[in-house]
């Protein structure tokens, strides 16, 4: 009567079954495999992200420059008494000077730029009409405003 009860239920607490050890050795490679590539991913991201941070930095500073040098040009052709030319460059000048303020957050142009910057676009259709008419004034209007656009980005 004392004898022991028999079931085909797994004891526990005892070694685990051979078919769970299986199961788990047959996700090693998956898992070896999933390391190796954060291994050499981890880096190339890293890397990606500081070049895009530069890139991006770069290509402000050339969209600034590039406003700049434009803007230099007009008055150098005015004195010479190339009015065409510096009036296609001040209206260039203009155009690109709208778009970035236009970008907003991703605007070259520093935030405090923009309320400088706004007297010399209010001026935009007198400088271009004396350019246009071929007056000598012009030059020397041209260098002022490069002057004051020059101290509102703070060089």
């Amino acid at each position: 009567m004392n004898e022991p009860i028999k079931s085909n239920e797994p004891v526990t607490g005892a070694s685990s079954s051979p078919t769970a050890e299986r199961k788990l050795l047959s996700w090693l490679p998956v898992f070896v495999l999933c390391g190796a590539f954060l291994v050499g991913f981890v880096p190339m991201w890293l890397k990606s992200s500081r070049l895009n941070r530069e890139l991006s930095r770069s290509e402000r500073q050339a969209r600034v420059q590039q406003i700049q040098i434009t803007f230099a040009d007009a008055p150098l052709d005015a004195r010479r008494g190339d009015y065409e030319p510096a009036r296609q460059r001040m209206a260039s000048f203009f155009t690109l000077v709208s778009a970035e303020l236009d970008r907003g957050i991703g605007s070259a142009l520093p935030s405090s730029a923009s309320e400088g910057l706004k007297p010399l676009l209010a001026q935009r259709d007198d400088l271009i009409t004396l350019l246009a008419r071929g007056d000598p004034a012009s030059a020397e209007r041209l260098a002022t405003a490069y002057a004051r656009f020059r101290k509102t980005l703070g060089r």
